[in-house]
């Protein structure tokens, strides 16, 4: 019988980070705490659940899928702490909440005062990581919420809308379009844009904001940030996309590019997502208004 699932938390950050010190540092425990942990739980199971040389860690097949059990174990013991914290009444306690990069510097430095004063007993922990990973991480019990922006294939999670995220074109300052008040599709007809790496879900939805024009990608070049592209932009080297959630988070500040509002681009449409399995449901959607709110505040438009 195991002991606790203490134990169970060390394996699943080892299998995740396949090192003994960022595994102990994502566990807060010293690595000597983490270790003989994980050869308690070896002893218990009566099984090899990692190989261990100076070099590297490898996890052994029957870890793998003591792994992903374990995974599924945790969550559910989480779901169990919020269902009592439900019951003790508002949303109180820690909470983990991943958001993707063009998003959360945008939105959650203008959203905390509010949040503090809605749910004071909250500690409100955020992990900015790629859609795929958030997805991955919620699931598995890692994330207990997550910001994300649709159209994105995210299977049965449940999801509460925020607000929807329509596009400026950045151009330089010397471009034939940079004086136009307003641009539409045929001004972007077979233009090759600046975009995001490949990975990052604003890629794609930048190529559709205008699905029956179908601008493409500049292939010469990907940026990993919205500061880059703009920096890349303001230097003449092309043109690119710029969500207005960044725009109204000051994205643009300190680049002398134009930016050109765009007149029927399909917008992209941000949610909050948790496991439709969680009991705190009412609390998330509480949560989830309170940042719509928030985002309606940036810039008086109403919310989704």
């Amino acid at each position: 019988m195991l002991q606790n699932l203490r134990q169970l938390r060390f394996l699943v950050a080892l299998a995740d980070e396949l090192h003994f010190g960022r595994a102990a540092e994502a566990c807060h425990v010293t690595q000597s705490t983490l270790s003989s942990g994980l050869k308690e739980l070896e002893t218990t199971l009566g099984v090899a659940l990692a190989e261990r040389t100076k070099r590297s860690v490898t996890m052994t097949p029957v870890g793998l899928e003591i792994v992903e059990r374990a995974r599924v174990l945790l969550a559910d013991a989480q779901d169990i702490v919020d269902l009592a914290a439900r019951r003790a009444g508002r949303l109180r306690g820690e909470l983990r909440l991943g958001v993707i990069p063009t998003i959360g510097p945008f939105l959650f430095p203008r959203c905390f005062g509010r949040l503090r004063l809605a749910f004071p007993d909250l500690r409100l922990y955020l992990r900015e990581e790629l859609t795929q990973s958030l997805i991955d991480g919620l699931r598995a019990g890692r994330l207990d919420l997550i910001v994300i922006a649709l159209p994105y294939e995210i299977g049965d999670l449940a999801t509460a809308p925020l607000f929807e995220d329509g596009y400026c074109l950045a151009t330089p300052r010397d471009h034939p379009l940079a004086n136009l008040p307003e641009a539409g599709g045929s001004e972007l007809a077979d233009r090759r844009l600046l975009l995001l790496d490949h990975g990052h879900c604003l890629q794609r939805h930048a190529l559709s904001a205008f699905p029956d024009v179908g601008p493409g990608q500049d292939d010469s070049f990907a940026a990993t940030s919205l500061s880059t592209l703009l920096a890349m932009v303001e230097e003449g080297l092309g043109l690119t996309l710029l969500p207005q959630l960044a725009i109204d988070g000051g994205a643009a500040r300190g680049h002398d590019v134009a930016l050109i509002p765009l007149h029927g681009a399909c917008p992209r449409h941000v949610v909050m997502a948790w496991r439709p399995a969680s009991p705190r449901a009412e609390e998330f959607e509480a949560l989830a208004a309170a940042l719509a709110a928030a985002r309606a505040d940036m810039t008086g438009t109403p919310k989704a």
